[in-house]
């Protein structure tokens, strides 16, 4: 099981690691790869938003009710549909070069490229910004 580090960068230099994880696979096609990161990451939204805030500030329960975080079936489904939406949109924002992935210092361009992942690997989610004016 290799442990693989994911970053995310912008073009402007802002870095930050979003997660470190554990695939029990060595190899993954790159759309795999985003599919599990999108479903991590919308997890532990969720898992932020259950546990009701921070210090001072915790929603009502109208709060959490119209936001998704009442009980229910609603909040099933969404759960259930939330992660697909966010998947397929980071699929068109990749075909539309609005990032690109980069393994250690090779980038990937296709979803259906394999992915190495061997222990301590790093995969950067570069986000490309537009240029203003241009």
């Amino acid at each position: 099981m290799a442990k693989v580090r994911l970053v995310d960068e912008t073009t402007s230099g802002e870095r930050r690691d979003a997660w470190a994880l554990e695939w029990p696979e060595a190899r993954l096609t790159l759309r795999e790869v985003i599919r599990r990161r999108v479903f991590e990451e919308v997890a532990a939204l969720d898992a932020a938003r259950a546990e009701g805030g921070q210090g001072l500030v915790k929603p009502t329960e109208t709060e959490r009710l119209l936001n998704g975080n009442g009980t229910g079936t609603d909040q099933r489904e969404a759960r259930h549909t939330l992660p697909q939406k966010h998947y397929e949109r980071a699929l068109a924002d990749f075909g539309r070069n609005g990032f690109l992935v980069l393994v250690g210092d090779r980038q990937i361009w296709d979803l259906d490229e394999e992915v190495d992942l061997t222990a301590g690997a790093e995969i950067t989610f570069l986000k490309l910004v537009p240029l203003v004016g241009g």
